[in-house]
């Protein structure tokens, strides 16, 4: 069994060292105390493998785009079930490797509530092993590409991330793996095309809606979807329509019960003419006879 991922404690604000650059270049070896002190809120965004300083690359407009649709699923998902936090871009987790030890920036990350190593509010690095880590694939270079999809792929396997997700505007880089009961990484299946999470029950998406990136409005009437999207407004939605149906049929009864009575004040009065008529008639008989 892999050894659990940990961080050190959050490190304090300091000033860089005078001895130290204050912006080096993608491979510079710093030490890991000087990384924590100088280089984890840095605004190049580095990670640290081993020694050596890894700048994240940038992903295309596209890929960003997916990126973001996911993530509001994501809230959604955990307005409506409340299980679980979310982490996003910027911070860092530590991951002790077999003869190595690197600290990653997932794109976003997840920890849910029943994790042994809970998310703090006030943890500017994570201290346990995420749930579920994405990473947005920066295609700029066969190298970017690797990172993910291979060196990201088996430190996240080996620490014990349940799940695996790395995201790209083109298919083929669209990658789900979840772990199975020996530790290992495997396809997620896509049974109709739906990715369906273990960790979070009842999650799931259509991978071609990727490219589609329906809104609320569409996704509330989506069964793939209706179950966690806004259902306190669905519910909300659902008693507006039944009070309005019922109002609707209220007022065809009282219409109906108006017409209903005036179509009886309209025989009503036919009758009392026709009445009067005859009487006339008959009055008119009398006094010629």
């Amino acid at each position: 069994m892999s050894a659990p991922a940990f961080a050190l404690a959050d490190p304090p604000k300091v000033d860089p060292a005078p001895n130290l650059p204050v912006d080096p270049p993608e491979g510079a070896r710093v030490s890991e105390m000087d990384y924590w002190a100088h280089y984890y809120e840095h605004e190049n965004g580095y990670e640290w493998n081993n020694g050596l300083l890894e700048v994240k690359p940038v992903s295309d407009v596209l890929t960003y785009q997916i990126y973001q649709w996911l993530l509001g699923l994501l809230r959604c998902y955990l307005e409506t079930h409340q299980n679980a936090r979310l982490t996003a871009l910027d911070m860092g987790f530590r991951l002790e490797l077999l003869g190595k030890v690197t600290i990653r920036k997932p794109d976003l990350g997840l920890v849910r509530d029943d994790n042994a190593v809970p998310l703090e509010d006030l943890d500017r690095s994570y201290h346990g092993t995420f749930d579920l880590c994405v990473e947005a694939l920066s295609d700029s270079t066969a190298a970017e590409i690797r990172r993910d999809t291979e060196q990201k792929r088996r430190e996240y396997e080996a620490v014990g991330v349940p799940e695996y997700y790395i995201l790209h505007h083109q298919p083929r880089w669209q990658l789900f793996y979840r772990r199975n009961a020996s530790g290992r990484y495997q396809p997620m299946p896509r049974e109709d095309g739906i990715i369906r999470s273990a960790i979070l029950p009842g999650f799931q998406f259509r991978l071609e809606d990727f490219t589609r990136r329906p809104t609320l409005d569409a996704m509330i009437e989506d069964p793939i979807y209706a179950a966690f999207v806004l259902p306190k407004w669905q519910r909300e939605r659902a008693a507006w329509t039944r009070d309005r149906e019922a109002l609707a049929a209220e007022r065809e009864a009282l219409a109906a019960e108006r017409d209903a009575r005036e179509q009886a004040e309209r025989i009503a009065q036919q009758e009392r003419a026709e009445k009067e008529a005859l009487l006339a008639e008959l009055a008119r008989m009398r006094n010629g006879a």
